[in-house]
């Protein structure tokens, strides 16, 4: 019996686990959004088409918020998504769509397009 007791706690502490997946924060920094964005995150910007042509992030994709949840099925399921907005609030409601529609990896960035502006991160006009 001791030995099966004990085979038993070897087996607990030393056989693999299955990897746990942490989903990510629900809202990160403006540098941890670069740092996604260079490893290849899918940008999402919800804010409208008059303020995506006079700025937005080179590689993000533009879906209006109010169109999100009839348009969903553009958003690519593997590959985590950092939505974007104006000043961080739209993007908070993006995410909160994305969760919704079955999303795992979806994050908001923190301040929007304000905040990376601001942090010297650089932005692209035009259609």
């Amino acid at each position: 019996m001791a030995a099966i007791l004990t085979l038993g706690i070897l087996a607990v502490l030393f056989l693999p686990r299955p990897a746990v997946k942490r989903a990510p924060a629900p809202e990160i920094s403006v540098a941890q959004a670069a740092a996604r964005r260079e490893k290849g995150s899918f940008l999402l910007d919800v804010r409208e088409p008059d303020e995506w042509a006079v700025s937005h992030l080179s590689g993000s994709t533009l879906i209006p918020l109010g169109e999100l949840e009839t348009r969903v099925a553009e958003v690519p399921r593997d590959r985590e998504i950092v939505v974007v907005c104006r000043s961080g609030n739209r993007s908070k409601a993006g995410r909160d769509i994305l969760l919704a529609a079955g999303y795992g990896e979806v994050t908001s960035m923190a301040g929007g397009l304000l905040a990376w502006k601001a942090e010297g991160h650089p932005t692209v006009a035009g259609p």
